[in-house]
């Protein structure tokens, strides 16, 4: 058991039997009254998101996962296929609650899958990755005073907004949870 006020984003918790992982954490400490945590939660078994304020003293039960680093190998049109780098065993995992992971993984990269109870749950993917640009126009000359921002195609098929000055070829750094451009990678 854990204290609501000791809750994190990032953390795996218990609710009605269902492992819900912490997506937002607000702390409340109003001048009057207790204080609570405002929780965005998101339920790994059926992808709802679930809003939960709790006060700070309540306990709330931590979901027991595990991490297994594991290679990921391909997707078909209904899941996503890993090794377990430990073992070598391969199992699969759905795409109802990752849709959006597609987007961020590269075959043969290494990522943490999560774990609770003999299911695999979620996938951890790190906060920024370098991917190569497939596929970009070319920016209009002149048009550099203001920021301005022209649509590229990376690897794995995502659309992100870039400076006018990123070219087909080159790498650049994006921000997995926003997917947004954060910065060119020279190489």
């Amino acid at each position: 058991m854990i204290k609501a006020g000791a809750i994190d984003k990032g953390m795996f918790l218990l609710i009605k039997n269902e492992p819900h992982l912490v997506v937002e954490r607000e702390f409340v400490n109003p001048g009057k009254g207790s204080a609570f945590a405002r929780l965005k939660l998101k339920n790994l078994v059926t992808g709802q998101v679930l809003r939960e304020t709790m006060k700070t003293q309540d306990n709330v039960e931590e979901a027991t996962v595990a991490e297994k680093n594991c290679q990921y190998l391909y997707a078909d049109s209904e899941t996503y296929h890993f090794m377990d780098n430990a073992s070598f065993e391969q199992f699969t995992v759905p795409f109802p609650g990752f849709e959006e992971k597609k987007f961020f993984m590269i075959e043969g990269d290494t990522y943490k899958v999560v774990i609770w109870d003999e299911k695999p749950i979620d996938i951890k993917l790190p906060p920024k990755m370098v991917y190569t640009v497939t596929e970009a126009s070319e920016g209009v000359k002149g048009d550099t005073v203001t920021k301005t921002t022209k649509p590229v195609t990376i690897e794995t098929g995502l659309v992100v907004r870039v400076p006018l000055f990123i070219k087909e070829g080159e790498k650049i750094m994006v921000h997995t949870e926003t997917k947004e451009y954060v910065e060119r990678v020279n190489t």
